[in-house]
């Protein structure tokens, strides 16, 4: 809203200053701002709103040290999370841009989710929660809306460089915008894979990939997405470890939607230009302050818990910026925090059945899953866990960081 109100008066009526909301780095400064002073003013407020109304954890007896102080902790904290990334975007962006669109949109769809499954197991008593096939149909419904807009908008378009072009003028160096659906494939020189091509391996003449494309795109989205919100929301099981882990994974985000969206950074990196994606930078500093501002209240002891209201946005809204910038190919490394929680859990559900089907009685490969548990159980204290998976995750940002210049 203050970027279309500077507008209009530096446009009108020159007002000094009045130009910097033009600039996109003043914007995406100013929303970090904003975000850390909202979600460190309004946390407070909400963690005592929580505990007048008894709205805490009910924690399960899982053997784990320091588990049951954790007891009646408040919970829902990622009504902090979605209200101090939300506020700074509806000031700092371009509302009418599709792809600010398209995340605001998600972060309401995954924290009405989560809110859903937060209120049923402390307010109705109801441990389970929302059924799981209720979460996963929100989040394949969220990867249809968002597979659906990716293939409709015609504001969704690329610019790809001219290969060995040099001009001085930068927009010279890239062809035309283009509707199509390609992705970045990381450590390739040309590294663009279309998802039409699939169809067209299959016998598909360039007009039918073209106009079933939908077939290959929808699937692969409603899958990313559903793999990242559950990987977060595995993640979130000890104090700091997901809203963290998700900061530096947004922070890196933010870098790559700044290149994708500068022409002259694009031209310089030879990268794939994003029209219009710039504005992405500031909804992603918006995020990341609004989760640095909640560890404040979040780590070793935490004062309030994130809930689903917050691991399930986390993760379909880091799915979803991957998706629209066009990087989802970096997911399993840039994520790779989640995607180890993930498969730690996957891997104890198999293996525990295959010996118990096998041998009758079931066997284990971690002490106990997720991944962070495991460490719990060696007696490893959650504040050195945690620090250790964010210095894992700082090193997967950086080899993500790499792949921009090593082609």
């Amino acid at each position: 809203m203050l970027y279309h109100l500077f507008d209009y008066l530096n446009v009108n009526y020159y007002i000094p200053g009045s130009g910097l909301y033009r600039y996109i780095t003043f914007r995406a400064l100013a929303a970090v701002f904003t975000s850390l002073f909202i979600s460190l003013i309004i946390g407070k407020k909400i963690i005592n709103f929580l505990r007048r109304k008894q709205l805490g954890e009910t924690v399960r007896e899982l053997g784990l040290s320091g588990q049951k102080e954790k007891e009646g902790t408040p919970t829902m904290g990622g009504i902090i999370i979605i209200l101090a990334t939300l506020i700074p975007v509806l000031l700092f962006c371009k509302l009418n841009n599709i792809y600010i669109i398209i995340l605001v949109i998600s972060t309401i769809w995954m924290g009405i989710i989560g809110f859903l499954d937060d209120f049923l197991k402390i307010h109705k008593k109801n441990k389970v929660g929302l059924k799981g096939k209720f979460k996963v149909l929100g989040q394949i419904s969220l990867g249809i809306f968002v597979g659906v807009v990716l293939y409709t908008n015609k504001d969704i378009v690329i610019k790809e460089k001219i290969e060995g072009s040099h001009n001085i003028e930068f927009a010279k160096d890239f062809y035309p915008k283009e509707k199509t659906f390609k992705t970045t494939i990381p450590f390739f020189k040309n590294n663009q894979f279309d998802y039409g091509k699939v169809l067209k391996w299959i016998g598909m003449d360039e007009k039918e990939s073209e106009d079933l494309v939908w077939i290959i795109l929808i699937p692969v989205v409603i899958t990313i997405v559903t793999a990242v919100s559950n990987g977060a929301n595995l993640t979130d099981g000890i104090d700091g470890l997901a809203a963290g882990s998700s900061a530096i994974i947004v922070t890196t985000l933010a870098l790559f939607a700044y290149v994708s969206g500068n022409i002259m950074m694009a031209d310089y990196l030879n990268l794939m230009y994003i029209p219009n994606s710039g504005e992405i930078v500031i909804f992603s500093a918006a995020f990341a302050g609004a989760l640095i501002g909640f560890l404040w209240y979040n780590t070793y002891p935490a004062q309030i818990f994130m809930g689903d209201t917050g691991s399930l946005t986390i993760g379909g809204v880091i799915a979803v910026l991957a998706i629209v910038l066009r990087k989802e190919l970096l997911i399993p490394v840039l994520c790779g925090i989640f995607l180890i929680e993930n498969l730690s859990v996957i891997l104890q559900v198999i293996y525990f059945k295959y010996t118990k089907k096998k041998y009758g009685e079931g066997k284990r490969i971690f002490l106990m899953s997720p991944l962070h548990h495991h460490f719990q159980k060696l007696g490893y204290h959650e504040s050195k866990i945690v620090t250790r998976f964010w210095i894992i995750g700082i090193m997967l940002a950086i080899f993500c960081i790499i792949t921009l210049k090593v082609r």
